[in-house]
């Protein structure tokens, strides 16, 4: 973890943790997992859990491998610990908490992945360009169309799963390392039929930092999307893919 954060990434970080507008999720349960580049440190592990609560966790990696590596890293850890929920979120406040306890009622109803969506009904973007916005609802619409799926956000990163979901997936053997990786990640559990619900929220421009997102990335996903149309994937032990549940949308 850079330097940086012992500063403005710090302050997020610190906003985002200590978030009010949760809704009935209470913070003081909630465990986080960051992730670092480089050698791990003691001292600097300490330094971060003080600043951010004991409850915050630092995964250290010695080297970049990719969003996917990266979130396969994350899931791995969390299983091995025995969290029955574990959620995906942007900590530069894009992904609202508040939006939180919302999903947390999809998974108490039976969900076992909620998709915080930008493209259902109340959702959407705030800040961005239209070049961005464009870029976004193509790669979307592209990875729906190319792989036969219902749900229009499949590229975005805001997710609460359940535990159980994720070893029904097998996570850890997926093999995307862009965002395609979101996109993967969802695909399986609909092949394996897990339930589905859909969560709107607004994407808020991020306070710090920049998107990769670029239409050459745009493209280089497409080429993945098809390799994934062809993969064959499906549950440990199950040679064929039931129809896949319905996608439910939570309302505002």
């Amino acid at each position: 973890m850079s330097e940086e954060l012992h500063g403005r990434h710090r302050d997020t970080l610190t906003k985002l943790l200590g978030h009010p507008a949760s809704g009935n999720v209470e913070w003081r349960e909630v465990k986080g997992l960051l992730e670092s580049l480089g050698a791990a440190s003691e001292e600097r592990n300490g330094a971060l859990r003080v600043t951010l609560g004991g409850e915050t966790h630092v995964l250290h990696r010695p080297h970049k491998g990719g969003l996917g590596a990266a979130y396969r890293a994350g899931f791995a850890w969390a299983l091995e610990r025995g969290y029955e929920r574990i959620g995906q979120m942007d900590c530069d406040l894009s992904h609202p908490p508040a939006a939180l306890a919302q999903m947390h009622a999809a998974v108490d109803r039976g969900a076992g992945l909620v998709l915080g969506s930008r493209y259902v009904a109340g959702g959407g973007t705030k800040g961005w360009s239209l070049a961005r916005r464009v870029i976004s609802r193509v790669g979307c619409v592209t990875a729906m169309r190319v792989l036969g799926l219902p749900y229009p956000d499949l590229t975005g990163g805001f997710k609460l799963w359940t535990a159980d979901a994720l070893r029904l997936i097998d996570v850890t053997t997926t093999v995307s390392n862009g965002y395609i990786f979101q996109v993967e990640s969802t695909r399986r559990a609909h092949i394996a039929g897990v339930r589905i619900e859909e969560v709107p929220f607004v994407f808020v421009e991020r306070l710090h930092g920049a998107s990769k997102m670029s239409s050459g990335i745009a493209a280089e996903g497409a080429l993945i999307l098809w390799r994934l149309r062809r993969d064959g994937w499906r549950p440990p032990g199950r040679r064929t893919a039931p129809a896949g549940a319905e996608p439910g949308i939570t309302r505002p």
